[in-house]
């Protein structure tokens, strides 16, 4: 019920909407012929972000904001931001920009299907799902972020019953 619950959960969700998407990865010392396979999910940060580029393809899902809020005469209520940063790689330079749309595009199109997460978290659609590919030249890599709001399960207050 807490917002690490909602990375938790969303990580779950970004690896079942986006498994059976397969991408090379960089071409490692030692490394004979190419290797393709899915994005890894991190909450967070990368493990080692010294290796962000061995890394690729991956998403990390990273809490950014915070909010518990009780308007005067209304139900409290929570709400958290989450940033999703999203990298690959490709040598083709169309190839992977064209790849990183992708991966983006179907974790949108299955939040929007599914709206809820976790059964207990809902994507807030007035806030808005915004999503953002880097225009930088960064190639043979390719990233882009998308940001999502959440409903989350408030806290209920105790204070009730001393009053």
């Amino acid at each position: 019920m807490n917002r690490i619950t909602l990375l938790e959960q969303f990580k779950l969700f970004t690896k079942e909407s986006t498994g059976d998407i397969i991408m090379p990865v960089k071409l490692q010392k030692g490394d004979i012929e190419q290797t393709y396979r899915n994005a890894d999910v991190y909450l967070m940060r990368l493990k080692d972000s010294n290796s962000a580029q061995k890394k690729a393809p991956y998403i990390i899902h990273q809490l950014i904001t915070g909010k518990d809020i009780q308007p005067q005469g209304q139900n409290i209520s929570a709400s958290a931001i989450i940033r999703s940063i999203f990298c690959v790689f490709n040598d083709n330079e169309e190839e992977g920009a064209l790849m990183l749309i992708n991966l983006m595009e179907r974790l949108r199109i299955e939040l929007l299907k599914q709206v809820v997460i976790g059964k207990q978290f809902q994507l807030d659609l007035e806030a808005g799902l915004e999503s953002l590919v880097y225009p930088d030249d960064t190639a043979p890599y390719y990233c882009g972020e998308m940001i999502s709001t959440w409903k989350i399960p408030v806290v209920r207050m105790e204070a009730f019953k001393w009053l």
